[in-house]
């Protein structure tokens, strides 16, 4: 970071809050939030990214700047390099070089390969001082979904799990209602509305019925995936049935089920006929391979994925190292017997133990939260 000042630094956590309002719109670009500033240190514009296909952050900010004169000698603060290329919109770095601008304020270059650097260069071109590296740290992590997706190209698989203080999931009779309290799962429904999918394994979509959508809090409905291998989920539950069923993607290692899977026939439907997606996987160990699913999931336009798991599932996850981040709820309760949240990881000694590169502890309610990277 070079020639940020404290003011630089408070314009920018501006723009890192506005870019946070479009948590689950803009999938799958980045979220960006932008402030412009008047040479006297007015705050003339502010805009953000806040649907995907529609203006940027750029653009909404400058088309909040009543008089254009103002930009004389102005300062634009953007959490990602503005775009260099023709997309769905014109590349911001273009149309914010129309303008006598004094200094653009980065937070971070954006590693998509057709921009990567050639924003900022094409900015510098044009005269104006570029500045970068200002609060990189948090736009990286506000944005590490995206990093994820543009580094590995596939979604990123956050799992939650909610557990007592002894480590069990559910009581001896399979209930698992309710661990957590209110508030953690007030958090999980925001979750549900940022990220792109919410997954779940066959056996909690039979034991709870789930409808996986988005009740506590405002936002978005994510799109739903169940691992249904054998295929053989009664088309009566929730995932299957209700309003939002066109958003189900089902996973199964079933080939009939594939074929069986309906449409529109003549101008009618067939008894059969699901409206959602129908993934086919190969088998692995009698159940869906998960790497397969996870890639297969990208296919169909997902960045990220919320797994809502039960001990079988979310324990695979971990063994077979397709876990990015794990949200960890603890309840100040004890079970004392039931389901564990993690059993069978295939670790035999300490040499051997799961480590997470970061992590932080945060109190929800009456809970405990970790929120770890694997």
């Amino acid at each position: 970071m070079h020639d940020a000042s404290a003011e630089d630094i408070k314009r920018m956590k501006r723009a890192l809050r506005l870019a946070e309002k479009g948590k689950g719109y803009v999938s799958p670009n980045p979220l960006v939030g932008c402030v412009i500033y008047s040479s006297e240190g007015v705050l003339i514009g502010q805009g953000y990214h806040e649907r995907y296909g529609e203006a940027h952050a750029e653009v909404n900010a400058l088309n909040q700047v009543r008089d254009r004169s103002d930009l004389l000698d102005a300062t634009i603060y953007v959490t990602l390099e503005p775009c260099s290329h023709h997309g769905k919109t014109p590349p911001c770095a273009h149309e914010l070089a129309k303008y006598p601008l004094k200094r653009v304020v980065v937070a971070m270059t954006d590693p998509n390969p057709r921009v990567n650097g050639q924003g900022i260069e094409h900015l510098r071109s044009k005269g104006i001082s570029v500045v970068t590296g200002v609060m990189e740290d948090e736009a990286r992590k506000l944005n590490e979904v995206f990093l994820f997706n543009m580094r590995f190209g596939k979604p990123y698989v956050v799992l939650k799990v909610a557990q007592t203080l002894d480590g069990y999931i559910a009581a001896p009779d399979g209930d698992s209602r309710w661990i957590s309290g209110d508030e953690a799962r007030k958090k999980v429904h925001a979750w549900r509305s940022e990220y792109d999918a919410v997954l779940v394994g066959r056996n909690t979509a039979l034991l709870d019925n789930p409808k996986l959508t988005v009740r506590h809090v405002s936002g978005r409905q994510p799109r739903r995936i169940v691992l249904d291998g054998p295929g053989t989920l009664p088309s009566d539950l929730h995932l299957f049935s209700d309003i939002h069923e066109d958003k189900t993607i089902r996973v199964t290692y079933n080939p009939d089920v594939v074929k069986e899977a309906g449409g529109p026939v003549l101008g009618l439907l067939q008894p059969n006929y699901f409206r959602g997606h129908t993934v086919h996987v190969s088998e692995l160990n009698g159940h869906c391979n998960l790497d397969q699913t996870i890639h297969k999931i990208g296919d169909l336009g997902v960045s990220s994925i919320l797994v809502e798991a039960g001990s079988q599932l979310a324990s695979a996850l971990v063994r077979d190292n397709l876990v990015d981040k794990l949200h960890l709820f603890i309840a100040p309760k004890m079970l004392g017997g039931g389901t564990r949240s993690f059993l069978g990881l295939g670790i035999e000694r300490m040499s051997e133990i799961i480590d997470f590169r970061s992590g932080e502890w945060t109190q929800i309610g009456d809970d405990m939260l970790y929120t770890g990277y694997f």
